[in-house]
């Protein structure tokens, strides 16, 4: 028996639910499917636990750092791994509890259990039930990559997910990979108490960013005693007693690691290879990803793909926002399109940053006459009364429209304070907006009208 609904969902990361809830909320019968945990990466894996996760450790940090602070110490600050963990399984799980009961109390919306595969343009099966909608949304998301290294399948490794499961503190925890999630995770069990070797196969850490960008977080990461090895191009495993023996190869260094635990994070997939995509004509690309147009549409009519496995954003605020792209072309004549976001993210390392629009070496490789504006922490007054004076913030502009190009603050705040950069970059406003702004005194957005009164031409 087939049951018929108006548009099936599969897949119940950040952008399903919106999407049932509009899709339902505008009369429409729907169905969505999830395999296993609801709300997907960011709530599970991902955003929240390690989020919850990192407040535990700069908790831990500040402990220590408190004489720093005039407060009298009373004692070696420690960690209790389990409570760490618990308190993250709490907050996760009421997260994910909250969007099932969401779902699941949603009028017009049935929620099925169980593995979906297509098995037409128009059908999906999930166990012995079959579905069938004029209208089906993938948003599966992704998972870690296993990296194709000598010794890999030879020794036990941590990903991403299965990190989240250990309640102990690893003695040595060597990270294969030198991108956000690595770091976050490097930082994070540093301050639990861990001591972290970072190898990255690349020249620099965090290697999408600016190079001023990259060696400022390298230094970041090693003032807290984090090992980091680059140019790590011959990286392979091995077995030493109880311990991982990971080789390096660097120019520099010695040649091998020995470490209790080896964390894999050197990139995600899409979950998208046990679909049954091929039953429906749905076109990939290389890496496994969804091709979609500009407003999320697959190659077969009546099929989008949202979320991180179209390949069009790696974040839960882009996954949102393919939703609301979806929602308003469906349903309010909207017509959004994935090419008006502009690129913002944060590393959530301490101090964090927040990133938006253009780098410095994007926009030198554009050609375009530029101005650029810096100033270091060290003279944001904010930064130096909380005694957190690492990093700095600087931002490009268009020396013809006075446009905002793109920003980066790497300081305390700065995931919060990019925000007013990036809002004035989507008004297509010129600069003198911000400069000519009042900010409140004292924060670090204050600085940010002081930045932009010192540009200076970006030199070629």
């Amino acid at each position: 028996m087939t049951t018929t609904y108006d548009a099936i969902i599969i897949g119940t990361g950040q952008a399903g639910p919106f999407l049932a809830e509009r899709l339902a909320g505008a009369g429409m019968k729907v169905a969505i499917i999830e395999r296993k945990l609801f709300g997907g990466t960011c709530i599970n894996t991902g955003c929240t636990p390690t989020k919850t996760m990192i407040a535990s450790a700069e908790a831990a940090h500040v402990a220590r750092r408190a004489a720093d602070f005039g407060v009298v110490e009373t004692g070696p600050v420690g960690v209790d791994m389990k409570r760490v963990k618990a308190r993250k399984d709490a907050v996760a799980g009421a997260s994910r509890s909250g969007v099932e009961n969401w779902l699941r109390g949603m009028a017009n919306c049935t929620v099925y259990q169980g593995h979906a595969r297509f098995e037409s343009p128009t059908e999906v099966s999930v166990g012995a039930e079959r579905l069938t909608a004029e209208r089906i949304f993938i948003n599966v998301g992704g998972r870690a990559v296993v990296p194709q290294m000598p010794g890999v399948d030879e020794v036990p490794y941590l990903n991403n997910s299965s990190i989240m499961d250990i309640d102990f503190l690893p003695r040595h925890l060597v990270i294969v990979g030198g991108g956000y999630i690595g770091l976050e995770f490097a930082q994070m069990y540093r301050r639990f108490g861990s001591e972290v070797t970072i190898i990255e196969m690349g020249p620099h850490l965090a290697g999408h960013e600016d190079e001023d960008v990259s060696t400022a977080i390298r230094g970041i990461l090693e003032n807290e005693g984090i090992h980091v090895r680059t140019s790590a191009t011959c990286i392979g495993f091995s077995k030493r007693g109880d311990d991982v023996l990971a080789r390096v190869d660097c120019v520099e260094g010695d040649p091998e690691v020995s470490g209790s635990h080896v964390l894999l994070a050197v990139g995600r997939r899409p979950n998208t290879d046990d679909l049954g995509l091929e039953k429906a004509g749905v076109a990939i690309d290389k890496r496994g990803y969804i091709v979609v147009d500009d407003q999320l549409r697959s190659s077969v009519p009546g099929i989008w793909a949202l979320g991180d496995c179209n390949g069009k954003g790696a974040f839960t605020h882009t996954a949102f926002n393919d939703s609301e792209i979806a929602a308003a072309n469906l349903l309010d004549n909207d017509p959004r399109k994935v090419s008006d976001r502009i690129t913002t993210y944060a590393l959530f390392i301490d101090p964090p940053l927040g990133r938006a629009g253009m780098t410095e070496a994007e926009v030198r490789k554009s050609g375009r006459r530029a101005l650029i504006g810096r100033r270091p922490m060290t003279k944001v007054g904010r930064a130096v009364e909380k005694g957190e004076t690492q990093g700095f913030m600087k931002i490009l502009v268009d020396a013809e429209s006075h446009e905002i190009l793109g920003a980066a603050i790497l300081g305390t705040g700065g995931d919060e304070a990019i925000h007013s950069i990036l809002d004035v970059m989507y008004a297509k406003a010129p600069y003198t907006v911000i400069q000519r702004a009042v900010h409140i005194h004292p924060t670090v957005s204050e600085l940010i009208p002081t930045m932009l009164g010192e540009l200076q031409p970006l030199e070629k």
